[in-house]
């Protein structure tokens, strides 16, 4: 029940309650659960003795010699509390909150807690799915009698609307002989002919009542919330001896409040429409719903069919949101699915659209209705738009945009040779792209100080031209082989640098076009791994799981020109083994993430392409991705090697081995809320190579270690056990630049998990 903005009363108080001889232990997980940060502790008798909040369990802990999880809530509990009558009035309990009270226990006649007047917005929750501003819109695929009176239409539609994405399929439910006069006879003279025509369509189109119900139990099979819309009492009973999560009110009904009371008896969430009513009729509602308690939503709509965009006014869904207290949604009767994409954008948190699998089917619901296709694109179109909302906070530079200024933005360049220890002057500095360097914007800070290195004519100046102290290379120690990544022009420099076991060169396909020899001049005493390009000539995308047969062929052309460059460079290299080949092999789609059933062909597809290779004394090792890659600027979607139980049933089918991509796949267990150790502890037995980097949010890759969310102690923990042999390199975004810096500072970082010094010393630990 909202009595004003954030205050309302909960009547479904189990949540809320503890025993005051329940230990602390019960406490926390009980408060953990209803996320509302604090219990009402009663007695066996239901009287309230106590409240406990977070707040409280802290100061206990603060306070005492020691903590006791099996301590008693009531040795706990602030006994000092707020509690008021059941029939206290709406005003009156408002009063009584303050910064300090958010929770006050209603009490009936006889002391016994009976609800819960509470501070804060009200959550509604249907089934698993919450909705509020704060959560992905709830999108509901109105069926109602679209299925024309047929169970296994009834079961297609649930089938389709579930693929669509839809989050609810939703039905109507009548009975006949109460909602109409003389049972609703089709065939009754009186009626006028717009109810004749209902009358009939619902007299051939009803699902029986049993029917319905394994609709609904098909919803929960597909992963959807039932819900249906109740035209009268006796259709309320029979959904509340099924056991509906919540219910759907008809625009038809917001003024019918002998139903209203009905509905709101249940407790249950309700969704309701407000087409055809005036503001004065939707307050007099909204009264009503807030005086019973029930959670609810109101639905901004226009009950025209199909309704005109000028009708439609989708700025009311601002004005109903402070009618209503509540979190408010659209219902849409217009053609397409353009405006209920701008709803959302608008506020709405519910989306409800009718849905047909033939817009020429019998009755006028079917005219207004989206079809399979349509649903999926709308759905498409407001995940896309949420995720475009964002926030209010201070913007910052996100990943595609860092990449694209390197190559499109400027830097500040050195006109001249700089030695180090020479004070740098204005004259010593132009603007220049690319942006690879120092912004323009900083040049006041660069003139004036000492050159901390030698800087070549035309190249950029650096953040760490700014700092008084950098990372240099230096000989480093881990625990496993090592190496950084090259290109031609670089790899004699890395090398002389460090330590280092292997060189991985990183090819662009204008590399494979080059003479070994000059580049080489002598066998190098180390080992190699290679990249594969993921770019070749004729903006080609290497993708050998192509649906087109070939795009696909040119694909495995590509990487067997890879793998012939690969064999190419065992000469020159004395410690290689069987080289490895890092790559991404295709697997991406551009307008979204293809459907888990899709992935199955994707990948026969792939093992089709490898049988096509030539690999002898090489091995191709796919790297894990993340599920939102960029790709030259852009960002795309990936399918494969990101989930780990996919990852281990593909390697074992075709004894394969992957470079685990420590960034990519945190970016994958963020985006689908895995646990990145236990993806680790999968994987690992199946990975040859690594690439260690850091990794934010869903498409933050790259990153210098610390930057970003990765716990590299509990990875370094399981690699150590599962793959020790598997060598890595730090695959910093452009740790090349500045001779190096990145790279080494990575390096510097990464040896305080992988270094051998400190495994030796945990070893000793064990051993003690």
């Amino acid at each position: 029940m909202i009595l004003g903005v954030g205050v309302f009363i909960e009547r479904s108080i189990a949540q809320f309650l503890v025993f005051a001889d329940e230990t602390l232990i019960t406490a926390l997980s009980k408060i953990s659960s209803n996320k509302s940060g604090f219990l009402c502790v009663i007695e066996e008798s239901g009287h309230a003795v106590g409240i406990l909040t977070d707040g409280d369990i802290r100061r206990w802990m603060i306070e005492g010699d020691s903590i006791d999880i099996n301590a008693r809530v009531s040795e706990i509990a602030n006994t000092n509390f707020t509690s008021l009558p059941a029939d206290t009035p709406a005003e009156k309990i408002q009063a009584n909150f303050s910064d300090r009270i958010r929770a006050i226990p209603l009490v009936d006649g006889y002391g016994r807690v009976v609800a819960i007047a509470l501070s804060g917005p009200k959550q509604i929750v249907i089934g698993d799915r919450r909705i509020g501003a704060e959560h992905p819109c709830f999108i509901i695929a109105e069926i109602g009698n679209n299925h024309q009176g047929s169970l296994d239409l009834a079961i297609q539609l649930v089938d389709l609307a579930a693929d669509a994405g839809a989050d609810c399929a939703k039905f109507q439910m009548r009975d006949m002989t109460t909602l109409y006069r003389d049972g609703g006879r089709a065939d009754d003279p009186s009626q006028d002919l717009g109810a004749q025509y209902t009358l009939d369509l619902l007299a051939r189109f009803s699902l029986e009542q049993d029917d319905m119900f394994r609709a609904f139990d098909h919803c929960r099979k597909r992963g959807l919330e039932p819900m249906c819309t109740p035209w009268d009492l006796p259709s309320l009973e029979a959904l509340e001896r099924y056991g509906m999560p919540a219910y759907k009110v008809a625009s038809a009904d917001l003024t019918n409040h002998d139903l209203l009371l009905a509905l709101i008896a249940t407790g249950k969430p309700m969704i309701c429409s407000t087409g055809m009513a005036s503001e004065s009729e939707i307050k007099e509602a909204v009264k009503l719903l807030q005086a019973g308690g029930s959670p609810f939503c109101l639905l901004h709509t226009n009950s025209t069919y199909p309704a005109p965009y000028k009708d439609i006014n989708l700025r009311y869904l601002d004005r109903l949101a402070e009618i209503g207290g509540c979190p408010v949604g659209y219902s849409g009767h217009e053609r397409g699915w353009e405006v209920p994409i701008a709803a959302v954008a608008r506020g709405a948190c519910v989306v409800e659209k009718h849905f047909t699998v033939d817009r020429g089917l019998e009755g006028n619901d079917h005219k207004v209705s989206l079809l399979p296709d349509e649903m999926a694109a709308m759905v498409a179109g407001i995940r896309a738009v949420e995720e475009s909302l964002g926030s209010n906070a201070a913007r910052v530079i996100t990943q595609g945009e860092i990449m694209n200024r390197e190559v499109l933005a400027k830097s500040l360049h050195a006109v001249e040779d700089i030695a180090e220890g020479t004070r740098i002057t204005d004259a010593m500095v132009v603007v220049q792209s690319p942006g690879q360097g120092l912004q323009p914007n900083r040049r006041g800070e660069l003139i004036g100080r000492i050159a901390q290195r030698a800087i070549k004519a035309g190249s950029p100046f650096f953040p760490t031209d700014l700092d008084d102290e950098t990372a240099a290379a230096r000989p480093y120690s881990f625990d496993r082989p090592w190496g950084i990544p090259v290109r031609w022009h670089d790899y004699r420099k890395m090398l002389d640098a460090t330590n280092l076991d292997l060189l991985e060169y990183h090819l662009s396909y204008k590399d494979m076009e080059v003479d070994l020899a000059d580049w080489f001049t002598e066998v190098l005493d180390i080992d190699y791994v290679v990249h594969a390009p993921e770019l070749f000539a004729g903006d080609h995308i290497l993708d050998l799981t192509s649906a087109d047969d070939a795009y696909r062929a040119h694909s495995i052309r590509e990487m067997q020109r890879v793998i012939d460059v690969t064999r190419a460079l065992k000469p020159w290299h004395a410690k290689a083994g069987t080289p490895l080949i890092v790559t991404n092999v295709g697997g991406f789609s551009t307008a979204r993430a293809l459907p888990v059933s899709a992935r199955a062909e994707l990948l026969a597809r792939l093992e089709d392409s490898l049988s096509k290779l030539d690999r002898e004394g090489v091995e191709i090792i796919p790297q894990t991705m993340p599920p939102y890659p960029w790709h030259f600027g852009g960002q795309s979607y990936h399918n494969l090697f990101m989930d780990p139980d996919e990852i281990v049933d593909f390697c074992s089918r075709n004894a394969m081995r992957v470079c685990l991509d420590i960034s990519h796949s945190q970016l994958a267990c963020n985006a689908f809320q895995w646990s990145m150790l236990e993806f680790c502890e999968k994987v690992a037995p199946y990975t040859a190579h690594m690439h260690i980097v850091d990794a934010k949010g869903v498409d933050g890759e790259g990153l210098q270690i610390g930057e970003g969310n990765i716990d590299f102690a509990a990875i370094a923990r399981v690699v150590s056990e599962r793959c020790p042999q598997a060598s890595f390199i730090p695959e910093i975004w452009q740790g090349h630049k500045n001779d190096g810096h990145g790279f080494w500072l990575a390096l510097a970082r990464l040896e305080q998990w992988f270094g051998t010094a400190d495994r030796n010393a945990d070893q000793a630990r064990k051993v003690a």
